[in-house]
């Protein structure tokens, strides 16, 4: 590494500019992950929390895509379902509208299942459960106060942390509130829109007894319309902007070891192996990769704190490992594989240059 450290001191400029690059690409990417994993939560984590093994939904319509949206479970497809399976399944009810309480108004998600089945259902009906978000937009509701949905009035029981569903606040309500409140909106004989299920059990049995389709896992979520088209964009733009952060790092020591080839050649010359060269090349790479990506990993981290301090639900930025680390350590391996592109320089520097007439 004796001849990484002498390039870095000399050539202080050139070094702390690709330096600012890698770290002003990390500062992206970190920001990047962050909502990207942010904004996924805010779509997923109502469904995400149930901790279910599998959804029990209708089947896809003509575009071939599950959907949460479409989805429509009767009574009688959830007696079949589960004589076939051999499972017991909870009917969750699924919709969206609008909760008021006085002037105050929220776009919500709704939740319905009954008493007793999940954590957050209300004891009885004519009550609701809302998540933080919600309640502080109406005027901030707590446990005693009335709102209205859906032209009905519910007695708020708890204020809970927020929970998401295509990026709307969740409100629960018993499942006979939520099939009152679909019939409103112009659902004929609403039971379910899926059915949750815990347990193992022969869902293939199930699904085609009831003509319906189980999902399980990472599966499950892109059902949500919201999670599937952002994601999978972010998620595109992330994956170019690590491409570039390669062939950028590759660009600029390509250059550098063409104008070393000669310098390089006299090294060997007077000895030094080719292996040891390469080591000592990757080497500085990795140096400038190392500092750049843990700039960058730190004003992330600093900005990141200061967005959720600040702006909270407003700028849903996910702060964690895999929004910070993760991408920085995806960011070096990737950073060296370019670097490592330009290491042909090395490998073909020919020590009798430096014997020769052109020196």
């Amino acid at each position: 590494m004796f001849v990484a450290w002498r390039d870095l001191k000399f050539a202080k400029g050139r070094f702390a500019l690709l330096g600012a690059v890698v770290a002003l690409i990390t500062l992206l990417v970190g920001f990047l992950s962050g909502l990207t994993v942010g904004l996924g939560e805010q779509s997923i984590s109502g469904i995400q929390n149930l901790n279910a093994q599998q959804f029990v939904m209708s089947p896809p319509g003509s575009d071939g895509r599950l959907s949460f949206a479409d989805s429509a479970i009767s009574q009688e497809q959830a007696s079949k379902w589960e004589s076939a399976a051999g499972v017991s399944a909870t009917p969750l009810g699924i919709g969206q509208g609008q909760a008021t309480r006085g002037d105050s108004k929220e776009a919500v998600a709704v939740f319905g299942a009954p008493t007793g089945t999940m954590s957050n259902i209300p004891a009885s009906d004519g009550q609701v459960v809302l998540s933080q978000t919600a309640a502080s937009t109406m005027a901030n509701a707590s446990a005693g106060d009335t709102v209205t949905f859906a032209g009905e009035t519910f007695t708020v029981t708890d204020v809970v942390p927020d929970q998401w569903y295509s990026h709307l606040p969740i409100i629960w309500m018993t499942q006979t509130d939520w099939q009152g409140y679909s019939k409103a909106i112009g659902q004929p004989d609403p039971f379910a829109t899926v059915l949750v299920v815990d347990d193992a059990g022969n869902y293939a049995a199930g699904d085609q007894a009831a003509d319906t389709q189980s999902v399980g896992g990472a599966a499950t979520y892109m059902a949500i319309g919201s999670f599937s088209s952002e994601v999978g964009s972010l998620l595109l733009i992330l994956g170019m902007l690590i491409f570039i952060s390669a062939v950028v790092i590759g660009a600029f020591f390509t250059v550098w070891m063409i104008q070393r080839k000669a310098d390089i050649a006299v090294l060997k010359a007077l000895g030094s192996s080719t292996k040891a060269l390469l080591v000592d090349a990757l080497g500085q790479a990795l140096i400038i990769l190392v500092i750049g990506v843990g700039i960058g990993m730190l004003v992330t981290t600093a900005a990141g704190l200061a967005i959720t301090e600040l702006a909270g639900s407003a700028v849903p930025f996910s702060l964690s490992v895999w929004t910070t680390l993760a991408p920085g350590v995806l960011l070096i391996a990737t950073g060296l594989l370019g670097a490592s592109f330009a290491m042909r320089s090395v490998a073909k520097a020919d020590p009798l240059e430096a014997l020769g007439a052109n020196r």
